[in-house]
């Protein structure tokens, strides 16, 4: 079983887009605990809604590939279309924070909301 923290963040109907991937990730992965969701200025493209972010800890039996290829197919299901402004508006973003203890994505390092909410479910992490 592997233990990962997954971050989500949304601005198109956050509430209900933040709700219906948790759901979705509940149905197949057990998730152990939920941060808080932290409202955040857009990064990058500053014309947009704000966005609302917040990270879950999950077990789950799939390997890394595996894991990261089926939250690819949530986003997708969820209407997220990939364009050229990495920072633009989005139904859903998930992106796995934490595998198995170790820090993976940059934004940890980057982005003080993606350290606190993973800190918030992981509070004696090693960074």
């Amino acid at each position: 079983m592997n233990t990962t923290v997954v971050g989500l963040g949304s601005n198109i109907n956050p509430v209900e887009n933040i709700a219906r991937a948790q759901k979705l990730i509940s149905q197949e992965h057990l998730i152990i605990a939920k941060s808080p969701l932290i409202q955040t200025a857009p990064i990058g493209l500053k014309e947009q809604d704000n966005f609302l972010n917040g990270a879950l800890l999950v077990k789950t039996e799939l390997d890394y590939p595996n894991f990261k290829q089926y939250l690819k197919k949530i986003e997708i299901s969820m209407g997220r279309k990939k364009t050229p402004i990495k920072s633009g508006s989005r139904t859903i973003d998930l992106d796995i924070i934490v595998w198995n203890g170790k820090i993976l994505h940059r934004d940890f390092q980057h982005r003080d909301f993606v350290r606190q909410s993973v800190l918030e479910l992981i509070p004696d992490l090693k960074w």
